[in-house]
């Protein structure tokens, strides 16, 4: 279980890696979904079925299809894409800017008590579960977002279609 852990932060933090070392956006967006798959993986591992369904099914199906889709309509050629003199040093001094958080972060969970983790608790990622929450608790603030995202999808289509004449 700790090997298949290992495997799966590693391909995770290459993805993140991938993604921001890539200068042609395909490749950004093909590392992207190695990161999503992974982070899937790591969901299952903790019984988060759920989640590691909507990772794959929402996630790396459609919207990265999405993403890579928009990416390939547009075209973009090498000589279109912006010049980035400094990306390496720049890259390197945020990661030398976040060390001090990670330093934190790695502090704080070496002082943590150290207890017996039990993910198998009854009703522990099930979907049921989530759907009385949501649909009790949460119904007003659910409905609100599908209708901004319906006026979102037709906005999008009255900006997308072309005019005539």
């Amino acid at each position: 279980m700790d090997m298949i852990f290992l495997i799966l932060s590693f391909f995770a933090i290459a993805g993140a890696v991938g993604m921001v070392l890539a200068h042609q956006p395909v490749h950004s967006a093909l590392s992207l979904i190695l990161t999503i798959i992974a982070l899937a993986g790591l969901f299952a591992l903790l019984s988060a079925s759920f989640l590691f369904m909507v990772q794959i099914i929402v996630y790396a199906g459609a919207v990265i299809t999405l993403f890579i889709f928009i990416i390939m309509f547009l075209n973009v050629k090498e000589a279109n894409l912006p010049k980035e003199p400094n990306k390496n040093i720049t890259i390197f001094l945020g990661f030398i800017g976040l060390l001090p958080l990670n330093f934190l972060i790695l502090k704080a969970l070496y002082h943590m008590p150290s207890k017996a983790l039990v993910l198998s608790q009854n009703g522990f990622g099930e979907i049921k579960s989530l759907g009385m929450e949501l649909f009790e608790k949460w119904l007003l603030p659910f409905e609100l977002i599908s209708i901004l995202l319906l006026v979102a999808l037709i906005g999008a289509v009255v900006f997308g279609r072309k005019e005539e004449g």
